[in-house]
C-alpha cells in the first residue's frame, strides 16, 4: 500500500484546497493520495485533522495544504507520534488502538486452539506464527495466567515451514498439547499435515482483512488489539479490567 511503503517521516506538500469541512478534507485526501479514507476527526492539537486510512494515522491542516505522515504506522513503534506533553499520553497510539479494535464476538473462535485454565472467565485471543520467537516468549508467560480462556489462531506468515508446522498442529488429535509442546518446549510437531486445514487459510484471509501484519497480535475482550509479546504484568492488568 502507498502509505505503508514510506519508511521516513514526510512533509508532503499538496496544492491548496479551501476545506474546513471534514467531508471535503476526506475527498481531497482520497483524490490526491488514491487511498480510501475511513474517518476524518479533529486532532485537538495545532489545528490539525486526524486522517485514518489503510490502517494508518496521519495529519493535515484544514485547507489540506500539507500532510504529516510516518512509515510503518500499523506497528506499535510509530515513526510519527502525536504526544500530549502535559499528560505524556501518546495520542496516536491511543487512537490507533481504538480505530483498529476488533469485536471479540466477531472472531471465528471455532478456527482457534482453545485452552481453558481455572474457571476460564477471563478471555483473550492471539494470532501466532509457530516460528515466531516473540510468540514463544508470550506463550511461556501465558502459562502463568490463571482463570483464563485463551484462543490461539494459527497465523503462519513467516515461512513455508511455519505453514507446515501449523498444518501438523491443526491435524493432531490434541491441538493444544502439540502447540504447547512446540511453542513452549521446542518439541517439533510430527504426524500428518494433509487433513482439512481450511481453517488456517481462512485465518490468514481474516487476518489480512484486519491488517494483522505481525505476530503475536493479542486481542482482548474489549476488542483492543496489541501487537507484540507484552509482559505478564501487562496481561494481568488488562485481564483484570474485564467484567
Amino acid at each position: 500500500m502507498l502509505l505503508k511503503a514510506w519508511s521516513t517521516v514526510l512533509f508532503l506538500l499538496i496544492s491548496t484546497a479551501c476545506s474546513a469541512n471534514e467531508a471535503e478534507i476526506q475527498k481531497a485526501i482520497e483524490s490526491r493520495l488514491g487511498v480510501k479514507v475511513e474517518s476524518v476527526t479533529k486532532a485537538g492539537y495545532f489545528g490539525l485533522y486526524e486522517i485514518y486510512a489503510d490502517g494508518n494515522l496521519f495529519y493535515t491542516d484544514e485547507k489540506v495544504t500539507a500532510i504529516l505522515i510516518g512509515g510503518d504506522l500499523i506497528r506499535s513503534q510509530h515513526a510519527l507520534n502525536l504526544v500530549d506533553l502535559k499528560t505524556n499520553r501518546n495520542i496516536t497510539e491511543e487512537r490507533l488502538r481504538k480505530l483498529t479494535a476488533i469485536k471479540f464476538s466477531d472472531l471465528p473462535l471455532d478456527r482457534a486452539i482453545k485452552q481453558v485454565r481455572g474457571d476460564g472467565k477471563r478471555v483473550l485471543a492471539t494470532f501466532e506464527d509457530p516460528n515466531c520467537g516473540y510468540c514463544k516468549r508470550l506463550a511461556k508467560d501465558m502459562q502463568k495466567l490463571e482463570n483464563v480462556t485463551v484462543y490461539t489462531f494459527l497465523y503462519p506468515i513467516l515461512s513455508e515451514d511455519s505453514l507446515k508446522k501449523s498444518r501438523q498442529i491443526w491435524c493432531s488429535a490434541d491441538r493444544a498439547k502439540v502447540w504447547n509442546d512446540w511453542i513452549i518446549d521446542g518439541k517439533t510437531p510430527g504426524g500428518r499435515d494433509n487433513c482439512d486445514t481450511t481453517a488456517i487459510k481462512r485465518n490468514l484471509e481474516f487476518g489480512r482483512r484486519l491488517n494483522i501484519t505481525g505476530t503475536p497480535t493479542i486481542i482482548f475482550a474489549d476488542g483492543e488489539r496489541v501487537p507484540g509479546a507484552v509482559p505478564l504484568n501487562v496481561l494481568e492488568q488488562r485481564l483484570s479490567q474485564q467484567k
